[in-house]
């Protein structure tokens, strides 16, 4: 005989209506006509894969939000805007909107087992959210791995008798000064008073590594040999972990995740051992308390948390897809969203640690002066420090830069993956091999364009236009539909059915009112004080202005097109009446499994029977509260 039991998610009872005191259970209804529709399509459906473990599925987020962004944008973005005291608005901003994010992505992915696209069936006027977050999750995962390919460059040179970028070359000139402090110094020739002083770590990235062109006016050039070679290895990397779906990504995570720490730790033990450490540590977390009055500290509080934790770009929604249902994700996403501010800090005190001895042995006290923050902080400020380091350098080298780029692989892996989702649940029978082999060879080919001597410029112009601005603004929408067109109420029913926990007020007025206002306010604090797009305070030419409005265009108008297609598939009536269906969930809205679907069903009408037992209330107000609180 089949065991029932097993058809009853983890953690979780036979659903059945809410009694209060000794009342017996109300007698359940007839399946709901759309539920027995729904139970006749899905079985033709394949069964979805799932993580191997929960494990797996920790340790995939970990390795995803847990990027590039931690070891070198925080603690200069928390340098840069008060120090110690830019962790007050990074915490609140934590609290207010990448927590309640983070848990409301891995809700819906779970309980729908859709990817990014399709979990908009909740609201299939509002899909072309998850294709605008899609088409900028495609644009940021092909530069995302040329930055990957030049910590495979720095890797390897990391490997020579000594550090290829520690010192000057004679094509320099004499405004070159050794990363080591020996050899060429500022002031020991005599030079023009303009004449510009560069380190040999920032020369050798331009020179050698980049090409590096000043401006676009002549064209970006040729790629990179060296670096498409890098570029190859990337993406092979990649391949390899996610080629055959969940059941690879899932096994690698566990170094993808953990690796990088192992590295911190002796890093952070070494960086604390060193000379001036100290007041380096100190200098990270001084507060500087006048900054809290600035818009612009908030701002980057905001926007380092909304892309140090990957939400609203569909990743966590595709990686909870895969979970079974029942799975605990709300412990998961406090220890993910938790463990993501401790890396941060952790990699403040490293570098801090080691700027500190930097300005030690420069005889300086400003450690501000002694680093340049930037996109090229990672192959300028760090190699610099790196070659200063008196014992085994190279070692330290091969660590920083092998975690760099594990870093960016744990990160990439999500991405593509999600886009291998998307298409493998529109075209199931195909293979996940051939989809991924195809997305590898697309982003290799797209990412020899960024290791160009013109790459840099173009990395910058995607960045903003195909990536930061249409991530904000489709994250708004995103908050929206959940929140108010599907219904704080709604998710929180959805939530107790799955995990039979109930949802707190805390998240229920996040994800309706404080989030999505909080995003709103950015949002419009973007376009007043938007500016031309500028690179080494240049701007960009007219061409590739247009080019790069044209891009946000294109991804943004997902979201009219696929909301005027969702009206146009509705059944002929009045404009409101097709508008307001379209606005509904479909009919199979709700778990994968089909026998699960009709339990959901008829737990959802259950809880309408037992609401219509009391007074009617009409008033906006009520409905309002009701449609947060329930």
């Amino acid at each position: 005989m089949k065991d029932l039991k097993a058809e009853i998610p983890v953690g979780e009872e036979p659903s059945k209506p809410e009694t209060s005191g000794s009342v017996e259970p109300l007698i359940r209804p007839l399946p709901l006509p759309m539920a027995l529709e729904s139970s006749e399509m899905l079985p033709d459906q394949k069964p979805r894969d799932n993580w191997g473990s929960s494990i797996e599925f920790l340790m995939s987020c970990i390795a995803l939000s847990v990027g590039l962004g931690n070891v070198w944008r925080f603690p200069f973005t928390a340098l840069e805007n008060g120090g110690g005291a830019f962790l007050i608005p990074y915490l609140i901003v934590l609290f207010l909107v990448g927590k309640p994010i983070y848990y409301m992505e891995m809700l819906l992915g779970q309980f729908s087992s859709r990817g990014i696209v399709q979990v908009f069936d909740f609201a299939p006027m509002m899909r072309g959210v998850g294709y605008a977050q899609l088409l900028a999750l495609g644009v940021l995962a092909t530069y995302y791995a040329s930055v990957m390919a030049l910590t495979l460059r720095y890797f390897f040179d990391s490997f020579a008798s000594e550090l290829p970028w520690s010192y000057c070359r004679e094509e320099w000139g004499p405004g070159c000064v050794n990363a080591t402090g020996e050899g060429a110094v500022a002031g020991s020739v005599d030079l023009p008073a303009n004449f510009t002083i560069s380190s040999s770590t920032q020369l050798y990235l331009e020179r050698i590594v980049q090409r590096k062109t000043d401006s676009l006016e002549d064209g970006i050039g040729y790629p990179s040999g060296s670096l498409a070679l890098m570029l190859a290895l990337s993406w092979l990397t990649v391949t390899l972990v996610i080629i055959r779906g969940v059941k690879s990504s899932g096994k690698a995570a566990y170094v993808l995740a953990l690796f990088p720490y192992v590295v911190m730790f002796i890093l952070l033990v070494r960086a604390l051992t060193l000379p001036g450490a100290y007041e380096g540590v100190m200098y990270f977390l001084t507060p500087q308390w006048h900054k809290l009055l600035e818009p612009m500290v908030w701002y980057n509080a905001v926007t380092q948390v909304f892309f140090s934790l990957a939400v609203c770009f569909g990743v966590i929604i595709m990686y909870s897809s895969y979970n079974r249902f029942g799975h605990n994700v709300y412990r998961d996403a406090n220890i993910v969203t938790t463990l993501d501010t401790f890396t941060s800090l952790l990699s403040g005190v490293i570098i801090f640690g080691i700027l500190g001895n930097l300005a030690h042995e420069s005889n300086t006290k400003d450690i501000a002066s002694v680093v340049k923050a930037g996109p090229g902080l990672a192959f300028i400020s760090y190699p610099d420090a790196i070659s200063k380091l008196t014992v085994f350098p190279q070692f330290f080298s091969l660590l920083f830069f092998a975690m760099l780029f594990m870093l960016g692989v744990g990160s990439n892996v999500g991405m593509v993956s999600c886009i291998m989702t998307v298409i493998k649940d529109q075209f199931v029978n195909l293979k996940i091999w051939i989809i991924v082999v195809g997305l590898s060879t697309i982003g290799f080919l797209v990412g020899l364009i960024y290791i160009t001597p013109g790459g840099e410029h173009i990395i910058t112009l995607l960045d903003y236009h195909g990536v930061t601005f249409v991530s904000l603004v489709s994250a708004i929408f995103e908050l929206i539909a959940v929140g108010w067109i599907y219904g704080t109420k709604r998710l929180c029913q959805d939530a107790e059915y799955m995990l039979n926990i109930k949802t707190s007020v805390y998240y229920r007025i996040c994800w309706s009112i404080v989030t999505p206002l909080v995003m709103i306010i950015i949002l419009v604090y973007t376009l007043v004080t938007m500016k031309p797009l500028t690179y080494n305070d240049r701007e960009f030419p007219l061409g590739f202005r247009i080019f790069g409005w044209a891009l946000t265009s294109c991804i943004l108008g997902q979201l009219v097109y696929w909301a005027l297609y969702a009206n146009c598939k509705q059944p002929k009536g009045s404009l409101k009446s097709r508008i307001s269906n379209s606005l509904k969930p479909h009919s199979d809205w709700g778990p994968l499994d089909s026998k699960k679907l009709m339990d959901y069903q008829m737990f959802l009408r259950n809880r309408e029977e037992l609401e219509a037992t009391g007074a009617p209330r009409r008033s906006l107000c009520y409905k309002v509260y009701d449609r947060i609180f329930g």
